[in-house]
């Protein structure tokens, strides 16, 4: 477990430019009540930020998740995560980048109807 830990610390240390951008909207319990961690273990995975409380997963997926290689490891991922009881999102860097409101809104929208 201490290897988890350690790659999430320098994870933190080393995160995107969209990651830091979402970060800073969901800080803080900005998002109505929602208190989110960043790069998270959960199982075996780390993941970008995570709502213990609402049990949901964001995951922020740059150009190379769109390769057919990704795309099934992401789907791996998500089927272990979702076995443990999380919801995941998925949001693209440029969703961060040009709609961050909108990004937020379906964060939000997804918290209410659980």
């Amino acid at each position: 477990m201490d290897k988890f830990k350690e790659r999430a610390r320098n994870l933190r240390s080393s995160q995107t430019s969209a990651e830091a951008k979402l970060w800073q909207a969901l800080r803080n319990r900005r998002l109505a009540r929602w208190k989110f961690r960043r790069q998270h273990s959960i199982d075996r995975y780390i993941v970008d930020f995570v709502t213990l409380d609402g049990k949901l997963i964001v995951e922020v997926d740059g150009v190379t998740h769109a390769e057919p290689s990704e795309l099934a490891r992401d789907k791996a991922r998500t089927d272990v995560l979702e076995a443990c009881g999380f919801l995941v999102v998925r949001v693209t860097n440029t969703d961060v980048y040009d709609n961050l409101e909108g990004v937020l809104e379906m964060i939000e929208t997804t918290l209410r109807s659980e």
